[in-house]
């Protein structure tokens, strides 16, 4: 498997996990009563924070690799 293959599929699945999360996070919102725009703030803060988790991990493993 070449390593753009590899690249590639763990970014597909980054986003998926995402998606899932922020989906959840808009779920939980509408439940506890929120409005469907403040559903859609608590999911793009979530999707945004799980990118950045995702990128601040990246960034340690390729220090601690190198």
């Amino acid at each position: 498997m070449s390593p753009l293959t590899v690249i590639l599929l763990t970014t597909a699945l980054v986003v998926v996990v995402a998606l899932l999360a922020a989906a959840g996070a808009a779920k939980l919102a509408r439940i506890e009563g929120a409005t469907y725009p403040a559903a859609l703030r608590h999911a793009a803060t979530t999707f945004a924070a799980v990118l950045t988790l995702a990128a601040a991990v990246t960034a340690a493993l390729a220090a601690v690799s190198a």
